[in-house]
């Protein structure tokens, strides 16, 4: 067997059923990087708006087209709706959200929804962001948010119901919005849209810096 490239150090190797909970999201948070940031808004069945960052998100495919995000569970006992996060709770009642996309602009409010305050509370208005209303969903879209996508929930998956453990909600886009000035022939300004990304902890990221790497034939 051949060695390693000399600069290759030398491995840590974790096994997560031999670590704490808290211990195996530092080490995804930390891997899992750079992560893109959906400002999710939704309503429940009262018409209470709610809004609030998650950095597990990402594209499915296009046909149709399809997000999902990881709202996590607090407590064990997640099917009980005091253990989901509200915005869980609202796209189980509703079947609705909007995805926003946090710019560097909006990106210290897009954090401060992240405030674990009661369902009462109006995020929007806690953030000093601006509620627009959307064209086929009843979640209002972030006016200061440079591109949104209005969903209709297709199906939400439970990978377990323990503290920590993971939602998958599944979203079919219905209706996307940009800045007419970002978009051309459907393509999409990187430079304008001004997206900002999660790495660990506290830190996060501007997207400015990019290599063009063409794909291979």
């Amino acid at each position: 067997m051949n060695a390693p490239p000399s600069h290759i150090g030398s491995m840590l190797t974790f096994d997560p059923a031999h670590c704490e909970q808290r211990q195996v999201y530092k080490l995804m948070t930390g891997i899992i990087v750079p992560r893109p940031v959906a400002l999710v808004s939704t309503v429940d069945t009262s018409g209470l708006v709610n809004l609030a960052p998650f950095s597990f998100f990402s594209g499915v495919g296009s046909a149709p087209p399809t997000v999902l995000f990881c709202p996590a569970l607090r407590t064990p006992g997640g099917g009980k709706d005091g253990q989901r996060k509200d915005t869980l709770r609202n796209v189980e009642q509703t079947g609705e959200f909007v995805v926003n996309v946090v710019s560097e602009a909006i990106a210290g409010k897009a954090n401060a929804t992240a405030a674990e305050v009661s369902p009462e509370v109006d995020e929007f208005e806690l953030a000093g962001l601006t509620p627009q209303a959307s064209e086929t969903v009843r979640p209002p879209r972030v006016a200061e948010s440079p591109a949104q996508m209005e969903c209709r929930l297709l199906q939400v998956i439970y990978t377990s119901h323990s503290p920590g453990g993971g939602v998958i909600v599944l979203g079919e886009i219905v209706r996307f919005h940009v800045r007419k000035e970002l978009i051309d022939d459907f393509r999409v300004d990187p430079t304008g849209l001004d997206a900002v990304g999660r790495m660990a902890g506290n830190t996060w990221v501007r997207t400015h810096d990019r290599i063009e790497l063409a794909r291979p034939k």
